[in-house]
């Protein structure tokens, strides 16, 4: 004897409600956190070298469409030789025509402690100039899977003649 098919309705809708019901009732977890990226173009701790630009293989960061490729240390403290707890791998453009103004594209990649294994994707302007810079958290990985958020930057150290900067990175993230 067939099953009539309106005995599969419930069977089917009833999973899917209690499923959805408490996903809704889930509430994100908030994290904040703080770390440094050391950013250097130069020296015998180099960690970002120039890939493009108008007067490419000389380009300076501080001109207008230069793009830069970085592998900057990521550590608990501004000084170089605290804590490694990551990476920032990834890239940025100078897309400001007066130089003055940076796009930011890179993974924060957590090596160590607590979040090791898992990533944050960092995306915005950096208008450098500016004492406080807000920033994206567009995706993440492992503890930070649907991850949303921002961050505000602030530049603790910076030695223009040399490109070497060491940046603030204030993070909060929603996530489940």
């Amino acid at each position: 004897m067939a099953i009539p098919n309106s005995c599969f309705l419930p069977l089917v809708a009833l999973p899917l409600l209690y499923w959805g019901f408490n996903l809704l009732k889930r509430q994100p977890k908030e994290t904040k956190l703080v770390f440094y990226v050391h950013d250097y173009l130069s020296g015998h701790d180099t960690s970002a070298i120039t890939v493009a630009g108008k007067d490419w293989p000389q380009a300076s960061v501080l001109h207008f469409g230069t793009m830069v490729a970085v592998d900057d240390p990521v550590t608990e403290s501004p000084d170089p030789k605290s804590k490694e707890i990551g990476r920032a791998q990834g890239m940025y453009i100078n897309s400001q025509l007066d130089g003055k103004g940076l796009h930011l594209m890179f993974s924060v990649i957590f090596t160590h402690g607590e979040f090791k294994g898992s990533t944050l994707e960092i995306q915005g302007a950096d208008l450098f100039a500016m004492k406080e810079r807000e920033f994206s958290i567009v995706s993440g990985t492992g503890f930070f899977r649907f991850v949303k958020g921002y961050g505000i930057m602030t530049t603790h150290f910076i030695d223009i003649p040399n490109l070497k900067a060491i940046l603030k990175l204030h993070v909060t993230v929603k996530h489940y």
